[in-house]
């Protein structure tokens, strides 16, 4: 009967891991909080094994992982031009991603997920990443300082 109560508790447990993990949404903007085109909300802490919605809510936009600002071993994406997207997170670390016709305008976000394991690697990075932005040059910059190491 001991055993029959112990496997029962362990199953239920199980079962309920699934439902730990949270979605977000992110909106994809022409105008926003923190000016014009823009992801909101631009900076993100989630847990591992989250799923963020990236939602087309103004058209002309998608979002993409940003080439070698992701964690290494995670899985990047690239979501189609005016399409919601939903990303699940499997990899800790700090990944940017882009609007592929706006990086220029310096879309981006930035998001967190559980320990942020490569943020200095990303800073480092993002210095040359930076110097593609025609405008908001330090928006990428203020979204990466949430990021607590």
């Amino acid at each position: 009967m001991k055993n029959i109560k112990l496997v029962t508790l362990c199953s239920l447990l199980l079962l309920s891991i699934p439902a730990l993990s949270a979605e977000y949404t992110v909106k994809m903007l022409n105008s926003g909080v923190d000016g014009m085109m823009v992801f909101e909300p631009g900076y993100l802490s989630i847990n591992k094994g989250d799923t963020v919605k990236f939602e087309a809510t103004d058209k002309a936009h998608n979002s993409a992982s940003a080439r070698g600002l992701i964690p290494e071993g995670a899985t990047p994406w690239m979501g189609r031009m005016s399409q919601d997207i939903s990303v699940t997170f499997d990899t800790e670390g700090v990944y940017i991603y882009e609007c592929t016709p706006h990086k220029m305008m310096a879309m981006v976000g930035v998001i967190k997920v559980g320990n942020p394991t490569n943020l200095a690697d990303i800073k480092a990075k993002s210095m040359l990443y930076k110097k593609g932005f025609v405008m908001n040059p330090k928006r990428l910059d203020k979204y990466l300082s949430n990021v607590e190491g």
